[in-house]
C-alpha cells in the first residue's frame, strides 16, 4: 500500500479526478490524500465518494502559520506554500509510515509503486527535471521537480520536510530572487543539506514536456510510469494549449490524445453533477497570433506555443 497527496481547486479538478483515475487503472494499491482549495471542489469531491481517496478541505487542514501568511500570496503560490505541509499533515494526522506528493497534473502510465521502491531505505525521493539541453532553466526553476516527492516517517524524512515547510512559509513566490523559486529551489542542495536522500533514476518517472524530446516513448523498452502535463490548459471549451516547448505528433498522439479524451469524458460527467460551474479551468484567453511580438520572442528562446482544436488531437 502506497500513500499520495495532491492538492488543486475546482479550476484543476478535471486534470486532478483524471490524475487519480489514471493512477487506479495502473494500482490498486494505494490511497489518495485529496486536499480541495476551494469549496466547489470539496462539494464535488464529497459527492463522488471516490475509492481509496479521503477528501480533505481547507478548514481541517489551514493552521495558523499557513493563514497567516495566505493574504501575502497569489492562489498559485499559496498552493505551492503549501506543498509541504500537505505531505506532513497526511503523516503526522493519518500516521503514515511514508507519503508521496503528486502534482495534479500528472498522468500515469504505469504503476509508480516502482519509482518508489527505488529508494530502498533512503528516507526522502526527489526527481530531477532532466531538461533538454534547449530549455534548461536549471539556474532559475532548480534541478529537481516538485511534481513526485516521496518522505519516510522517519528521523531524516521529518527534518526534510519540516525544514521545507518553514522555508515555504516563510518565502514562496512565482519569481526568482536570491537563489529561490517557489518551492522548488529549495531542493537544489538537499543531496548535501540532509542525509538519506535518493534522486530517482528510472526515465520513466518524471517525463514532462520540457525533456520528452530525448525519448522514444514507443520503443518497447522505454518504461513511462507517468507524464507531468505542465503548462496544458483549456483556452476554450474546444481548443486547448500544450505549452510552450516542441512536441512532435508522434508524442502529441500518444500522449495528449489519451489525456484530452480522458478530460472531456470526465468534463461531461462533471456536467451532469453540477452544470452551473466550470471544472477545468478554461483560460478564455486569446490564443496568440504569429506576429505577437512576445511570441516571436518566445521562439528565439526556441519555445513555441502549441494551440489545437480537440477535434484535431483526439481524431484517428
Amino acid at each position: 500500500m502506497n500513500h499520495y497527496c495532491t492538492l488543486f481547486d475546482s479550476n484543476y479538478l478535471s486534470r486532478g479526478l483524471a490524475m487519480y483515475e489514471s493512477l487506479k487503472l495502473q494500482t490498486t494499491a494505494f490511497h489518495l490524500y485529496i486536499f480541495a482549495f476551494d469549496d466547489k471542489a470539496y462539494k464535488l469531491l464529497t459527492k463522488l465518494n471516490l475509492e481509496f481517496v479521503t477528501v480533505i478541505s481547507l478548514e481541517q487542514f489551514e493552521d495558523e502559520k499557513l493563514l497567516s501568511i495566505k493574504h501575502t500570496r497569489g492562489a498559485g503560490e499559496y498552493c505551492w506554500t503549501c506543498t509541504p505541509s500537505t505531505i506532513k499533515y497526511c503523516i503526522e494526522t493519518f500516521k503514515l509510515d511514508e507519503c508521496t506528493y503528486l502534482d495534479a497534473d500528472l498522468y500515469f502510465f504505469g504503476d509508480p509503486a516502482i519509482l518508489i521502491e527505488e529508494m530502498g531505505d533512503k528516507s526522502i525521493l526527489l526527481t530531477e527535471h532532466r531538461y533538454t539541453p534547449a530549455y534548461d532553466q536549471s539556474s532559475t526553476s532548480g534541478i529537481y521537480c516538485v511534481q513526485f516527492m516521496t518522505f519516510k516517517n522517519t528521523f531524516d524524512g521529518m527534518k526534510a520536510l519540516n525544514w521545507w515547510r518553514e522555508a515555504c512559509i516563510d518565502w514562496c513566490f512565482a519569481h526568482f530572487e536570491d537563489g529561490k523559486f517557489g518551492d522548488q529551489k529549495y531542493l537544489d542542495d538537499w543531496t548535501d543539506r540532509f542525509e538519506g536522500v535518493h534522486v530517482l533514476q528510472h526515465l520513466g518517472g518524471g517525463v514532462a514536456p520540457w525533456n520528452v524530446q530525448q525519448y522514444d516513448l514507443s520503443s518497447s523498452r522505454f518504461e513511462l510510469i507517468f507524464y507531468h502535463f505542465h503548462n496544458f490548459k483549456f483556452i476554450t471549451k474546444d481548443k486547448v494549449e500544450l505549452g510552450l516547448y516542441f512536441l512532435n505528433k508522434k508524442n502529441i498522439s500518444l500522449l495528449y490524445k489519451p489525456y484530452v479524451i480522458h478530460l472531456q469524458q470526465i468534463s461531461q460527467m462533471i456536467q451532469s453533477l453540477d452544470s452551473s460551474s466550470c471544472y477545468s479551468g478554461i483560460s478564455g484567453k486569446k490564443p496568440f497570433h504569429w506576429k505577437d511580438p512576445i511570441r516571436v520572442l518566445k521562439r528565439k528562446m526556441k519555445r513555441i506555443y502549441n494551440v489545437y482544436d480537440t477535434d484535431f488531437i483526439t481524431k484517428e
